[in-house]
């Protein structure tokens, strides 16, 4: 039988107690609590008189639900519910489930009213909008087109782009009022600009309110932090705002205490991961809201809001930290590319070193050159000596000690007048080794992984899984001794020591990062992008060991970032007037070797331009890359409609990376070796190119693919990413 009804039970004799409490207590909830379905549903409440829809953009990534979904728009969040807010939306709803003219059901999400309109295309019932969660204006027009551009770019969906440009709200902090905006400071006087024949005219065109580019080539020393502050600062002259976008938080503090002496207090903003959510979010309504101008930050500053932008730079923009990790893994110098393009804003690439994608720009006169003269760059750059091969041959000192000769020399001469910096390419003690008879790779027996040497007299370990090898013998020849293959940061300063014992010997590297060393006699060791910065006029010495380590690395821009690693060392050593040496071990016949002996990073980058256009390689033309199981990337090849002229490189076997590294998009998601020949069912990379100009076509015929696959829930899921830095 079925329950009687509750109405009966209140009102039978056997109860009347109990039920005229309980009918006390729901007219008391009735009184006090506003019904559960109104703030979820909106069952039956009026719509706004004007513009009753809605379209909404949910934050949920896949980018087959990459498009806009109307909403009802309850009257009583009419004054709310304006465009660029955010709202909590019912999702997932079937048709079947309306009540009330309203379709309930699904799961809460967040999301971003970007339009309202008078009707809806969508002729069935709408789910309301359940909830607004802010009336601040968090999605400008501005900031939309952005996203949208960068989204279209990367073959990725707004949502997440807007989740990397976007921070994540606090309510206590909204309702904190922001400071008013200070007046335009006055033009900053030219400084160390003049050592640049065009930099003083830079500064003006600034300052006019003009939109110059440039691809600036800056001289070794540590003045590059005042001068890119001085020519914020010549933005903000002329009324409009200025953003810097830094590879890491030590560079960008650089230029924060810069940019803190030159215009004074709360004038700038630094954004970077170390202030926290909520003061991240703080200093992010400041500048939503107009407050401050100057931005200063790493990546994720790329996507600012600043009010009347009139300057994005970067700086070292070689740097694989300005590559975003998450979907759709953009690139900062490729986001400011887009803004300043969209938005007319005035264009500065900044760095020691310069890039292919550098070169480009001034190749195609989209941005003119901003470099000193080559005598003032000689001057003030330090003399560069090289040990080669041939060299290491006849020393004998190199035969049995970390050091040749020359690098000895270099570093007892250097000790006299200050610290010495000591790069070394890899960390820790001794990261590679080999059999010391047959020089074949010392291999973990479980799962084919380096085996390496933590520290002096350990047990061999392996640098992927961590499994031990105390009796290891090499599978070749069966010899039992190894020997060093590559020797890494800590055993270097190890040596150093030993050699050097009345000198202290400090070390930077991944575990423990130096900002600063004090400008006395020292042996500073640090593995490349760790060198802390020496006080005072600099590092008398600098002794750049392994260069072939760096140079062997099976990857399109080896090269390239062999010398901007070189460089960003040897530019913190003292100007050759004042005795500053660098001695870098590697043949000095190869030509990076020989850019940094001419202090000529342009001229290199140019001629690595040319060789790319000759083959055809990024960045002359757009490349993207597909990364899955074998038969989840056949099937997203065949399904995508690629411009004609695109070339299909591959498929072709990708490995896992080594347990101690995190795991990116398009890394696989097992073991190390997977993908290799004994494992049929590891992933596979291919690689399409297509000419210039061709790259929003191959970018949105892989979207779409993409989105089909996923609508039809067809295989397993692929990783598609446009413009990969890492091509090999």
């Amino acid at each position: 039988m079925g329950e009687e009804p509750e109405h009966r039970r209140e009102r039978g004799s056997g109860d009347s107690g109990a039920g005229e409490q309980l009918a006390l207590i729901r007219e008391t909830v009735r009184k006090t609590k506003v019904p559960k379905a109104k703030p979820r549903t909106w069952r039956g409440a009026p719509l706004a008189k004007e513009l009753p829809v809605a379209r909404v953009l949910v934050d949920k990534g896949p980018v087959h639900l990459d498009k806009l979904w109307d909403y009802a728009v309850p009257a009583e969040m009419d004054a709310e519910a304006q465009p660029g807010v955010r709202v909590r939306v019912r999702f997932g709803a079937g048709t079947g489930q309306v009540r009330g003219g309203r379709r309930e059901g699904g799961g809460l999400l967040d999301g971003y009213i970007l339009e309202r309109v008078a009707e809806s295309d969508y002729r069935g019932p709408l789910a309301a909008i359940a909830q607004v969660l802010s009336p601040e204006l968090a999605l400008g027009p501005g900031l939309l087109t952005v996203c949208r551009m960068v989204a279209d770019r990367y073959a990725g969906s707004l949502a997440d782009v807007l989740q990397l440009a976007v921070p994540h709200r606090h309510a206590r902090v909204e309702a904190k009022a922001s400071p008013a905006p200070l007046p335009p400071p006055g033009e900053p006087a030219p400084g160390s600009w003049e050592r640049y024949p065009h930099g003083p005219s830079f500064l003006r065109a600034l300052a006019r309110g003009d939109a110059p580019r440039a691809v600036w080539t800056a001289l070794p020393g540590p003045t590059w932090p005042q001068e890119l502050a001085a020519a914020m600062a010549a933005t903000l002259a002329s009324g409009r705002g200025a953003l810097a976008v830094m590879p890491d938080g030590r560079s960008a503090a650089r230029v924060d205490a810069a940019l803190g002496a030159l215009l004074g207090p709360d004038r700038h903003v630094l954004l970077t991961a170390d202030s926290g959510p909520e003061e991240r979010y703080r200093r992010w309504l400041a500048i939503n809201r107009g407050s401050l101008r100057a931005v200063v930050g790493t990546r994720a500053a790329m996507f600012a809001p600043v009010r009347e932008l009139g300057l994005v730079a970067i700086w070292d923009d070689g740097d694989s930290s300005h590559s975003e990790r998450h979907s759709p893994q953009p690139h900062a110098r490729e986001v400011l590319l887009l803004r300043s393009a969209h938005e007319g804003t005035a264009f500065l690439l900044g760095g020691v070193s310069r890039t292919v994608e550098a070169a480009q720009l001034v190749e195609t006169r989209w941005a003119l050159p901003l470099a000193a003269d080559r005598e003032v760059a000689r001057q003030i750059a330090p003399l560069v000596r090289t040990v080669g091969d041939e060299q290491l041959g006849r020393d004998v000192a190199a035969r049995s000690a970390r050091l040749p000769s020359l690098a000895w020399q270099t570093a007892r001469e250097g000790l006299r007048h200050g610290p010495v910096l000591v790069q070394v390419p890899r960390g820790g003690y001794v990261p590679r080794l080999a059999c010391e008879r047959c020089r074949e790779p010392a291999r973990c027996r479980h799962c084919q992984g380096p085996l390496q040497a933590l520290a002096a007299g350990a047990a061999l370990c392996c640098g992927w899984c961590g499994t031990q090898a105390p009796d290891w013998h090499c599978a070749e020849c069966g010899g039992q001794r190894a020997r060093a293959q590559i020797v890494g940061a800590q055993r270097t300063a190890e040596e150093l020591g030993r050699a050097f014992p009345e000198v202290p010997v400090l070390a930077s590297g991944r575990d423990h990062i130096r900002d600063t060393v004090p400008d006395r006699p020292a042996l500073v060791v640090s593995t490349p992008g760790a060198e802390p910065v020496a006080e005072g006029p600099g590092y008398a010495a600098a002794l750049l060991l392994d260069g072939w380590a760096l140079l062997s690395r099976p990857d399109l821009r080896a090269d390239e970032e062999a010398l901007r690693r070189w460089l960003g060392a040897a530019s913190l050593v003292r100007g050759q007037e004042a005795g500053g040496v660098v001695t870098i071990v590697a043949e000095p016949t190869l030509r990076p070797v020989q850019a940094l002996v001419r202090w000529d990073p342009a001229g290199h980058a140019a001629r690595e331009l040319a060789e790319r256009a000759e083959l055809g390689f990024p960045p002359v033309s757009r490349m993207a890359s597909v990364s899955g199981p074998p038969d989840a990337v056949a099937g997203l090849l065949d399904l995508a409609e690629l411009p004609r002229t695109a070339e299909v490189l591959g498929p072709v076997p990708v490995e896992a990376p080594p347990p101690g590294r995190a795991r990116t998009g398009g890394d696989p998601p097992s073991a190390p070796r997977l993908g290799s020949a004994d494992d049929p069912g590891g992933w596979e990379r291919a690689l399409i190119r297509v000419r210039p100009g061709q790259g929003a076509a191959l970018a949105g015929a892989l979207k779409m693919a993409q989105a089909t696959r996923l609508t039809r829930r067809e295989g397993e899921p692929v990783w598609v990413r446009v413009d990969p830095p890492d091509i090999g």
